[in-house]
């Protein structure tokens, strides 16, 4: 597979980790900070949630085949969940005190 589908899948993972919060705190009826505002509305969480999900389903879709289970494909993934996940939690962190 070439380097650009690892580097897109790392990106995709990113983009999903990324709409999980903003999807949920929505679809829970809970204002959540977007790009847009510091505390958005949950109609537009639940916007944001899915444009990002969309987002992750197209890289992983179109560029290079993900296959789960073999190590480079998994190894990306996990990375970009990883380091999406920390950057989300200190920055969520530092809107919240």
């Amino acid at each position: 597979m070439p380097w650009i589908a690892y580097i897109a899948h790392f990106i995709a993972a990113a983009f999903l980790t990324n709409g999980v919060p903003h999807f949920v705190n929505g679809v829970s009826g809970r204002p959540f900070r977007t790009p847009f505002a510091k505390t958005s509305s949950p109609a537009v969480n639940v916007v944001w949630g899915w444009v990002n999900f969309l987002i992750a389903f197209l890289l992983f879709a179109n560029i290079g085949p993900l296959y789960i289970g073999t190590p480079g494909d998994t190894i990306f993934v996990a990375a970009g969940m990883l380091v999406a996940g920390i950057l989300l939690a200190r920055i969520f962190e530092r809107g919240a005190n």
